[in-house]
């Protein structure tokens, strides 16, 4: 089955936790994830500078590595990232920023990328969110 899994909510709050676990277990049972979507309050899991206190997960980083190990396209909300201060470098020198803080294995484009990815995925599982 092909999933496109949505993220609405922060890195430290539970459904971050269970959509990278969702995400996990996806692969492991042999399913495609076709994106991995950050909208509205999850686009701070892209931030490379979120730092957990040293008795909590780090999810945000795990996010980043469980992308980059398993080469999965990660996609950022450019206009939920901007409100929020998730920038890459063209965006921060774009708009006067002193620099990007987008972490690696992610990507900023537009909503259509969610779209796109439901249109040749099997099931849309969002978490978080309003």
């Amino acid at each position: 089955m092909k999933f496109v899994i949505a993220l609405h909510a922060p890195a430290h709050s539970p459904a971050s936790r269970r959509a990278l676990r969702f995400a996990e277990a996806a692969l492991a049972g042999g399913h495609e994830i076709v994106r991995l979507f950050l909208y509205q309050d999850g686009v701070h899991s892209a931030s490379a500078n979120i730092v957990s206190a040293q008795d909590e997960l780090d999810i945000a980083s795990q996010w980043s590595q469980f992308i980059q190990a398993n080469q999965l396209d990660g996609v950022v909300c450019i206009a939920a990232g901007l409100r929020r201060g998730v920038l890459d470098e063209q965006e921060a020198k774009r708009y006067g920023r002193p620099a990007g803080n987008l972490a690696s294995g992610w990507e900023l484009s537009g909503l259509g990328q969610l779209h796109e990815a439901a249109q040749q995925a099997d099931r849309l599982v969002c978490f978080g969110g309003h």
